[in-house]
């Protein structure tokens, strides 16, 4: 008899965990519409996210107090009485979560696989626009293949999402890295050809592979939709150990001198260095960034990230 795989804690994520996580996502400021994500985009990004547009629901006479705004000229001079346009709130707004379960995800020191991150704050942002009224979906990118769930308002399409998302998070420990360089930059394409305008696009990754034409890609997609980048890390990826680490990427070696302060220091250098100038490419979009690492509570870092501006 086959022997059942098992899936460790933080090393993997299971459906059930993903799920627990639905009630911390209802209260969560995390995607709030009404709230100024000033902790993301304050300062740098001076704006809000797009509010819900406006969809044309009838014409009417005019009545004092009308915003003169709304007159509908071509009527009011066909008819020769003063008409208005009425419109109503957008019912929705649609949301794609773009999860990253590549093999460079899979890697944490201490608590959590990034790719075990990532998919904890999928899972907050689909429960967290369900909880808006609007529909959601998702595209799920491993080395493999690309999974992609439609949106849609309803729960059992979360469930579907999650469900992929639990599958290519456990494929993981068997993947074999390939050309991802083309494979993200083909998916992006496809990404871009399925929203329209006005989604909200949540991308989660460690964003180590996205380059120039992926860059134009978001940078497209971001001039009629909001688009906010999540960066998952390790804390060893910036601050790496005082002593001799032997790194690998299944094929090489190398031996990484931990205990040298200058190795130390030109590590962090380059850490910082990458996400300063990602953030500041992405600035000149109004793309706003935030990280998350693999450490600490992912409750307690969104709290934090996105508490409102004193």
């Amino acid at each position: 008899m086959a022997q059942k795989k098992t899936y460790p804690k933080n090393i993997f994520t299971s459906l059930n965990e993903l799920l627990l996580l639905e009630g911390f996502a209802k209260n969560s400021p995390f995607l709030a519409k009404k709230q100024r994500v000033s902790s993301v985009l304050g300062g740098k990004h001076a704006s809000k996210l797009r509010g819900r547009g406006l969809d044309f629901e009838e014409v009417r006479n005019y009545v004092p107090g009308d915003d003169i705004r709304t007159i509908d000229w071509k009527v009011t001079a066909r008819t020769q009485k003063t008409h208005t346009r009425v419109y109503s709130e957008e019912k929705e707004k649609p949301a794609l979560i773009i999860v990253d379960q590549t093999k460079s995800m899979f890697f944490g020191s201490q608590v959590k696989m990034k790719s075990v991150v990532a998919a904890e704050l999928a899972a907050i942002a689909a429960f967290k626009v369900q909880k808006e009224g609007d529909r959601v979906g998702g595209i799920i990118i491993s080395d493999d293949k690309v999974d992609i769930v439609y949106p849609k308002r309803d729960r059992k399409n979360i469930l579907l999402f999650l469900e992929k998302l639990v599958q290519q998070n456990r494929a993981l420990s068997e993947s074999i890295e390939g050309d991802m360089d083309l494979r993200v930059q083909d998916t992006f394409q496809k990404i871009r050809n399925l929203v329209t305008h006005d989604f909200l696009i949540v991308i989660i990754s460690d964003f180590q592979r996205y380059d120039e034409k992926v860059i134009k890609n978001i940078s497209y997609m971001a001039q009629h939709n909001n688009v906010i980048l999540a960066k998952i890390f390790d804390p060893m990826e910036q601050n790496i150990p005082e002593t001799e680490i032997i790194a690998t990427d299944g094929e090489m070696q190398i031996l990484v001198e931990g205990q040298n302060s200058k190795v130390r220091k030109k590590a962090k250098d380059l850490f910082d260095n990458d996400f300063a100038d990602f953030e500041e490419t992405m600035k000149k979009y109004r793309i706003p960034v935030f990280k998350l690492n693999t450490v600490e509570p992912i409750e307690k870092q969104l709290e934090e990230v996105f508490k409102p501006a004193r």
